[in-house]
């Protein structure tokens, strides 16, 4: 009689039905014709059951103790649960339990990224807010650029599932799969552009006075009136593409110099309403965790975002300026935040 490996489901009912009616494990592998050991095997595994999960007596926390994790998580930002409890003393805490401790105390956040700044820096900052503080705003054209990658940012692909389910599967390129880049500017209440940089092209002084040359000066400057030309002031950072003598004497010949042309002070993206722009855009187009397999088709998604961003959210980032301005100066060129 050979051995076979699992009963199926029809054999394990015949086998309680006869152990009902008295039958021995032996007479009933012979009636099955399954080996004895197989039968004897499944007996015992059904006699067994479920061991009782035998809990261990949770460690209670005192009164004292949550003050002082409340003041070790203060002066230990992004520290793990398990080094704020150790730096407490408090041992023998499960994870579980730790993490529920610190949810009413604190919360998970990521280090912010930001540019260094200096006393120079702040400095010019300073200087910076005190020259432009009576500007009007509404005539100033804010710009930059912004790149898109086909996957987007690492830590957005995040979000509730129901439970039972499976978590979508993400793809995984390098450089995140490529990405376009991306100018626009912001004035008052209207968008300019946003338009694409061709391709393969890196922008230093001569390719970035062609782009704008072929998009925003032919395309949205030529269009307007003498009176707006001459009294809009247009604004860029520091890029060494944006800030060279090459760029800044082409912009010359095109009539933005001097006070037409704002300064900018170093290590500020804080201060340009359009970064706030570019937040807007990636959370509409990279909601969800999407994902993309080409580079029209994340260019496409820009375009739409940009689209449905209207005139009433542009003008809040332009009029947030003199704000922007104010907390400068109180903060003595410190950071602002976006």
């Amino acid at each position: 009689m050979g051995q076979k490996k699992d009963l199926t489901g029809s054999e394990k009912s015949k086998i309680v039905r006869y152990l009902a009616e008295g039958c021995s494990s032996l007479k009933i592998a012979k009636l099955l014709k399954r080996d004895h050991r197989t039968i004897k095997r499944f007996i015992q595994n059904s006699q067994q059951g479920r061991k009782k999960r035998v809990e261990k007596p949770r460690r209670k926390i005192t009164v004292h103790e949550l003050r002082k994790v409340k003041r070790a998580a203060a002066k230990m930002p992004l520290a793990t649960s398990l080094a704020i409890f150790q730096s407490c003393n408090i041992t023998g805490v499960p994870k579980s339990t730790r993490c529920a401790i610190l949810r009413d105390m604190a919360k998970v956040r990521k280090a912010e990224r930001r540019p260094p700044l200096n006393k120079t820096h702040k400095l010019k900052r300073q200087d910076w807010a005190k020259k432009y503080l009576k500007t009007d705003f509404s005539k100033v054209l804010w710009t930059d650029e912004m790149r898109v990658s086909l996957d987007g940012p690492d830590g957005w692909a995040r979000g509730w599932i129901g439970k039972g389910q499976r978590a979508p599967v993400r793809l995984r390129r390098q450089q995140g799969g490529g990405g376009v880049l991306v100018w626009a500017g912001i004035i008052k209440d209207e968008l300019v552009g946003p338009f694409r940089v061709e391709d393969g092209v890196k922008l230093n002084s001569q390719s970035y006075c062609q782009f704008l040359e072929d998009t925003f000066f032919k395309q949205w400057y030529r269009k307007k009136s003498a009176s707006f030309k001459k009294n809009m002031i247009f604004m860029q950072d520091n890029a060494p593409s944006h800030a060279s003598k090459y760029s800044t004497a082409w912009l010359a010949r095109k009539g933005i110099k001097e006070e037409k042309l704002m300064t900018w002070p170093p290590c500020s993206p804080d201060l340009n309403p359009i970064e706030n722009l570019w937040s807007i855009i990636k959370c509409e187009i990279y909601k969800e965790g999407k994902q993309y397999t080409s580079l029209n088709s994340v260019w496409e998604a820009v375009v739409a975002a940009a689209r449905n961003v209207d005139g009433e959210q542009i003008k809040t980032l332009t009029e947030s300026m003199d704000g922007r301005l104010l907390s400068v100066l109180a903060k003595k060129g410190g950071y602002i935040g976006r």
